[in-house]
C-alpha cells in the first residue's frame, strides 16, 4: 500500500476563500488510486514534519502574514531544502507572496518573505478580484477566482506558471499569473484551484510518488463532471 503525506502550512491563520479544498482534492484523488492520504497541519510554534510528499499553502489577509512572518522564517531552511529536492509544492495568494522576496503594504510596512520565488510584492490601492482564466503551456486553460490587492512582479529568473487570458494575473500589468519553480507553483488563484483544475492536482501527485517510489504510474479518473464544471465556469463573466 502506497502513501503520502500532504502537509498544510499554516491553516490557522492561511486558510481563505476555499483554500482547504485544494488539500481536500488531493487526499480524495489519491484515495480513489488506492493511495494513503496522510494530512498534516503546521501552525506557529509546531513540529516541522520530517519528510512531506507534498506541501501546500493557502491564502490570508495582510495580518495573518505578519503573524507566520516570524515563523515562517524559522522554517525557511526546511523548506527551501525540500523545494530544492523536487518536493511537489503548492502556495496560493498570500503563501504565494510570502515564497518570495518581500511583501511591502500599503502603510510601507515590510514584511520578508523566505526567497524560495523570485517575486516581490507591492501592495495596491485597488483589489484584483473576480473570475480568471489563464493559458499555461503545462497545464493548459488553469480556470479560478482572484482578489488580491498586492502585485506581484517576476524577477528575471523567475518563470510564470500561466498568461492570462481573462482577468488581472499577477499584477494586471504584464499579462502574467503565478510562478513555477521546479515542482513549486505559486497562483493568486483561489476558488479552490485544484478542483477545477485536476491536471494540476495529478501533477503534484505524479511528483510525489516519482519522489518517493520512483514510478508515479496515474491510474485515469473519470473527469467528465469536473470538464463540465470548467465548461460552465469559463462562461461566467469577470
Amino acid at each position: 500500500m502506497k502513501e503520502l503525506t500532504i502537509l498544510h502550512l499554516y491553516p490557522k491563520d492561511m486558510n481563505l476563500y476555499g483554500d482547504h479544498g485544494n488539500v481536500l482534492t488531493l487526499q480524495r484523488r489519491l484515495e480513489w488510486r488506492g493511495v494513503t492520504a496522510n494530512v498534516i497541519t503546521y501552525n506557529v510554534g509546531n513540529k516541522f514534519p520530517a519528510q512531506p510528499d507534498i506541501i501546500f499553502g493557502g491564502g490570508g489577509q495582510d495580518s495573518g502574514q505578519d503573524i507566520i512572518a516570524k515563523d515562517l522564517q524559522t522554517i525557511a531552511p526546511k523548506l527551501k531544502r525540500l523545494v530544492e529536492a523536487n518536493t511537489p509544492t503548492l502556495t496560493i495568494c498570500g503563501m504565494y507572496q510570502m515564497f518570495g522576496r518581500f511583501f511591502k503594504t500599503l502603510t510601507g510596512e515590510v514584511i520578508n518573505g523566505i526567497s524560495i520565488f523570485d517575486i516581490e510584492t507591492i501592495g495596491g490601492n485597488e483589489r484584483l478580484i473576480g473570475n480568471i482564466i489563464t493559458q499555461s503551456d503545462q497545464f493548459g486553460e488553469i480556470i479560478g477566482y482572484e482578489n488580491h490587492s498586492g502585485k506581484t512582479y517576476l524577477g528575471k529568473n523567475a518563470v510564470a506558471l500561466a498568461k492570462v487570458k481573462m482577468g488581472a494575473g499577477n499584477n494586471d500589468e504584464d499579462g502574467l499569473e503565478g510562478v513555477i519553480y521546479k515542482n513549486a507553483i505559486g497562483t493568486y488563484l483561489h476558488g479552490p484551484l485544484l478542483p477545477k483544475n485536476p491536471r494540476i492536482a495529478d501533477f503534484l501527485i505524479a511528483q510525489a510518488l516519482q519522489n518517493k517510489y520512483g514510478k508515479a504510474g496515474l491510474t485515469d479518473l473519470d473527469d467528465s463532471l469536473i470538464e463540465q464544471a470548467r465548461a460552465i465556469a469559463k462562461k461566467r463573466p469577470r
